[in-house]
C-alpha cells in the first residue's frame, strides 16, 4: 500500500523501507546465482563462463529501462508527495507506454547484433555458441523485465517497498524450481537456465499487475493507462534519460573489465563470473540504501520539507558505513567457503579468492559513493551522479589496462583498479556534496 514518507521518526521510516528493497534484490540474486550453480555443477565451467559472460550485457541493456523507471520514480515522488494526483496518473501511464515500446525496441536490437556484442568484448570461440543462445533467449523476456520494475518503481515511489519483495519470492522459488527442470532433468543446459528465468520473470510480472488491480487503488488508472502526456514524457526523458546513462556508465566500465578479463583464459573468467555474483550479494544492499534515501527524499522534497531531506540523509549514510564494515568482515572471513558454493574446480576458486579478499577491503567506499548518489538522486539532481559514475568506470577501466597488460598481476590487478575509480568518484563528488548541503542547511526548516 502507498505510504506518506514525509512524516514520522525517519531512521524507523528508512529502515523500514530499505528492508524490502534488500530482501527483494537478494532473491533477485538468489535466482541468478542459482543459474551459475546449477551450470558449474551439473553443465561446466564453459557454460559458466558464458553465463557470467553474458550478465553485464544483459544488464546493460535493462539499465537503459530502469534509467527510464528511475527518472520516472523521482517525479512520480515528487508528485504523491505534493499530492497532486492527477499528474502522477498522467506520469504513470505515459511512463508504461513510453517503457513498452522501448523494451520491445531492444529486443529487437539485441536480437540481431547478438554475435557482434559479444565479439566486441573478445568472447573465446570455444564458448561462442553457448553464449549466443544463452544472450538470445535472456532477451525475449526484456518487456516483462521492464513491466515488473516499472510497477515495482512506481510502488516504491507512493511509498511501499514491500509488494515487489513478495512477488520476487514467487518468482525466485519458480526460478530454481525451473532451473532443475531444464537444466537436470531435461539436460537443456546454460539454455534451460535462460528460459527458467525467462518464465518466472513473466509469472512475476503478471502476479504484480494482479495484485495492483484489486489492492492499489491508485494504480486502477482504467481508461487513464492510455493516455500519453508528451510534455510528461519530455520531462521524464530528461530524468530518466540522464539516469539511464548513470547506469549504463557502470556497465559500460564492467563490460571493459569483462573484457580484459577473458583475455586470461576460461578459469579466470570462471572465477569472475562467480566473484560477481558474490559481490552482487554484497554491493546490493548499499545500492538498496541509497535507492530508500532517493524515495524518502524524492517525497520529502515534493512536500518542501527540505529539513527532512537532511536527515534522511544523515540517516542513510549512517547505515551504509554501519553495513560497509560488516559486509567487508563477511567476505573477508569467508571467502573460500563462498566460492565453493559455486564451483569446485580448484584453480577457479584459488582465483575466486585472491579477487575476493582484496575487493573486500574496500567495500566501505561504494558504501559511501551510493549514500552520496542517493542523496543527489532525491534532490533530482541526476547530472552530478552521471559525472561521478562516469569518473568511477573511465579511471577503473584505465587502470585495469597498465596493471593488467604491462605489470601482468593478473586477476588481482582488478581490485586495485576499483580503488582507483572509487576515489576518483569521491573527489568528483565530494565538494559539490558540501556545497548543496550548505545550501539546505541555510533553509529555513518546515518541521520535525
Amino acid at each position: 500500500m502507498a505510504k506518506d514518507l514525509t512524516k514520522g521518526r525517519i531512521m524507523p521510516m528508512l529502515i523500514r523501507f530499505t528492508i524490502p528493497l534488500i530482501l527483494g534484490n537478494i532473491f533477485q540474486l538468489t535466482y541468478n546465482a542459482v543459474d551459475s550453480i546449477i551450470v558449474g555443477r551439473f553443465v561446466g565451467k564453459e557454460a559458466l563462463a558464458a553465463v557470467g559472460i553474458c550478465n553485464p550485457v544483459t544488464t546493460l541493456i535493462i539499465l537503459f529501462l530502469n534509467g527510464l523507471c528511475m527518472g520516472a520514480s523521482i517525479l512520480m515522488g515528487n508528485y504523491y508527495g505534493a499530492k497532486k494526483m492527477d499528474t502522477l496518473s498522467r506520469q504513470i501511464s505515459t511512463t508504461m507506454i513510453s517503457g513498452i515500446i522501448f523494451s520491445l525496441a531492444l529486443t529487437v536490437f539485441a536480437i540481431m547484433f547478438t554475435k557482434p556484442i559479444l565479439m566486441v568484448i573478445q568472447v573465446d570461440k570455444s564458448i561462442m555458441t553457448i553464449t549466443t543462445q544463452y544472450l538470445r533467449i535472456i532477451m525475449l523476456g526484456l518487456v516483462f523485465t521492464f513491466l515488473y520494475n516499472f510497477f515495482s518503481s512506481t510502488l516504491r515511489a507512493l511509498g511501499d517497498s514491500a509488494t515487489p519483495l513478495y512477488f520476487l519470492i514467487i518468482s525466485a522459488v519458480l526460478n530454481v524450481f525451473g532451473d532443475l527442470f531444464f537444466v537436470v532433468i531435461l539436460k537443456a543446459g546454460s539454455n534451460g537456465c535462460a528460459v527458467a528465468t525467462v518464465v518466472s520473470e513473466a509469472l512475476c510480472c503478471l502476479f504484480c499487475m494482479i495484485y495492483i488491480k484489486f489492492r492499489v487503488p491508485v494504480l486502477c488508472l482504467g481508461k487513464k493507462w492510455l493516455i500519453f502526456d508528451n510534455a510528461l514524457l519530455k520531462k521524464t526523458v530528461s530524468y530518466g534519460w540522464v539516469s539511464a546513462m548513470q547506469q549504463a556508465t557502470v556497465q559500460l566500465g564492467k563490460i571493459g573489465i569483462q573484457a580484459i578479463i577473458n583475455t586470461m583464459g576460461v578459469s579466470v573468467a570462471a572465477a569472475f563470473a562467480v566473484v560477481n555474483r558474490i559481490d552482487d550479494y554484497a554491493y546490493t544492499p548499499e545500492q538498496n540504501i541509497a535507492h530508500g534515501m532517493t524515495a524518502f527524499m524524492a517525497q520529502n522534497k515534493g512536500a518542501e520539507r527540505d529539513d527532512r531531506v537532511i536527515k534522511g540523509f544523515k540517516a542513510g549514510m549512517l547505515l551504509e558505513i554501519i553495513y560497509g564494515i560488516i559486509i567487508f568482515l563477511v567476505c573477508f572471513v569467508f571467502a573460500a567457503p563462498l566460492m565453493k558454493l559455486f564451483v569446485s574446480d580448484g584453480e577457479v576458486i584459488r582465483h575466486g579468492v585472491i579477487y575476493l579478499k582484496l575487493i573486500s577491503v574496500m567495500y566501505i567506499l561504494p558504501a559511501l559513493t551510493n549514500g552520496i548518489q542517493g542523496y543527489f538522486r532525491g534532490i533530482g539532481d541526476l547530472k552530478i551522479t552521471l559525472l561521478s559514475s562516469f569518473i568511477n568506470m573511465g579511471v577503473r577501466v584505465l587502470a585495469a589496462i597498465p596493471l593488467v597488460f604491462a605489470l601482468g598481476m593478473g586477476i588481482e590487478a582488478l581490485p586495485f583498479s576499483y580503488l582507483a575509480g572509487w576515489i576518483g568518484m569521491l573527489v568528483a563528488e565530494v565538494p559539490l556534496l558540501i556545497r548543496n548541503y550548505r545550501n539546505y542547511r541555510k533553509m529555513k526548516p518546515c518541521g520535525k
